[in-house]
């Protein structure tokens, strides 16, 4: 076996080993011998804490946008490598983007390809392994993701949600205001006023579009979630034998948060397969529900009730509802089998407000201040409190006074 040979199968077991936060530098480490570039992007929405995953050129990967990478993705066709100018970390920059049977985009800046036809057309095929390889070592890690990732997941999700939030709500008031004054009768140059006016409602429409891919990215709806764990479970019936049937949420049901509903299909897929493992089972019902504040999981199976909850694999499962703030509980009766019921909170618990009897708070003040701890916006707590959103900014203003 050649060297060149060894260093190629050293780079794919780093690539396959790699955990989530170092798998885009494996990436780029065993791309680098056959595709040169500043820097290499990934895009996944199967990881909704950290959508992007990079290496490279910091000035690049300190500054690409979800944007960005979302409109470059409509350019690249399913199976093929796209190159040409795109706009990445604010500028406009020579790429190379491939997709992947994930949906995931991979995206090399300032590409170096060989020019001889059939050097490059080798160099492209092997770049396109090793990323489908990469594409599905994420999606693979985050559906068997531990207890820390989906906490640390969960947290980065409020984040940016949190200060999207607050870039929507301080732009939108910029633009509306621009929007009000061009509209003025006092301002005489009409064509003007129309070019400027069709100018900022394209900006509040692309920040609106902005906010709404945000969200998209951090919640799945149930009925979505259900259907993936359908199919994830499809080539275990057919090979099995096993009769799984599926009860299905509602499907106007509040979304999921996405670490909810990647934790949930991998625990039911964990139950499922350790129900499997006992003798007589010949039938398991699967049953979701959401009652707008958790998601309901009832796994019960027909067998000799020989399902325990001591058992390591059920305490591997324990541990991934409790990093969730979830809880599960296994009854087991004797010859009549076992029935798993998990609750999934769909929010973070609300963080504790602290002793603030000091503080000289209205009650009003009061209710404001709890629900910002607990993580909600300007907008979703005027909804709640049937107020204003200037009036929960006033609020808000008088409590940091």
């Amino acid at each position: 076996m050649t060297p060149s040979t060894w260093t190629l199968l050293e780079a794919v077991a780093a690539l396959a080993n790699a955990p989530l936060m170092s798998i885009a530098e494996r990436l780029r480490e065993a791309s680098l011998p056959y595709v040169g570039s500043s820097a290499l992007v990934i895009f996944t929405e199967d990881c909704t804490g950290r959508p992007q995953k990079k290496a490279g050129a910091e000035g690049i990967i300190s500054r690409v946008s979800i944007p960005e990478l979302d409109q470059l993705r409509s350019h690249v066709a399913e199976g093929e490598a796209w190159q040409g100018e795109a706009t990445i970390a604010g500028g406009q920059l020579p790429v190379l983007a491939l997709t992947s049977e994930t949906s995931a985009l991979l995206t090399l800046t300032e590409p170096v390809l060989p020019e001889e036809p059939l050097e490059r057309e080798s160099a492209l095929r092997m770049l396109d392994y090793l990323w489908q390889l990469a594409a599905r070592r994420i999606q693979e890690k985050v559906a068997d993701a531990p207890p820390s990732y989906l906490l640390e997941s969960r947290a980065a999700s409020a984040e940016r949600l949190r200060v999207t939030a607050e870039l929507v709500d301080r732009h939108s008031t910029t633009l509306e205001t621009m929007l009000a004054a061009l509209r003025s009768s006092s301002l005489d140059d009409a064509a003007a006023r129309k070019t400027v006016t069709d100018l900022a409602a394209t900006s509040l429409v692309n920040l609106r579009t902005f906010s709404d891919r945000t969200s998209d990215l951090v919640e799945e709806p149930v009925a979505t979630a259900f259907e993936r764990l359908r199919e994830d479970l499809r080539p275990l019936m057919h090979f099995s034998g096993l009769d799984v049937q599926f009860i299905e949420p509602p499907v106007n049901g509040r979304a999921l948060p996405g670490e909810v509903a990647h934790a949930a299909r991998a625990i039911v897929r964990g139950l499922v397969l350790a129900i499997v493992d006992q003798p007589a089972v010949r039938r398991v019902r699967v049953q979701w529900d959401c009652d707008g504040v958790n998601l309901l999981i009832n796994v019960r199976d027909d067998g000799l009730g020989e399902l325990t909850a001591d058992s390591p694999n059920i305490a591997r499962l324990n541990s991934r509802v409790a990093a969730l703030d979830g809880r599960m509980n296994v009854e087991v009766m004797a010859g009549w089998g076992a029935d798993v019921q998990v609750v999934m909170p769909l929010d973070p618990p609300s963080a504790p407000v602290g002793d603030i009897g000091g503080w000289g708070l209205a009650e009003r003040e009061m209710e404001v201040l709890q629900l910002l701890a607990a993580g909600q916006r300007n907008r979703a707590i005027s909804a709640k409190l049937h107020i204003s959103e200037n009036t929960v900014k006033f609020h808000v203003r008088n409590i940091f006074r």
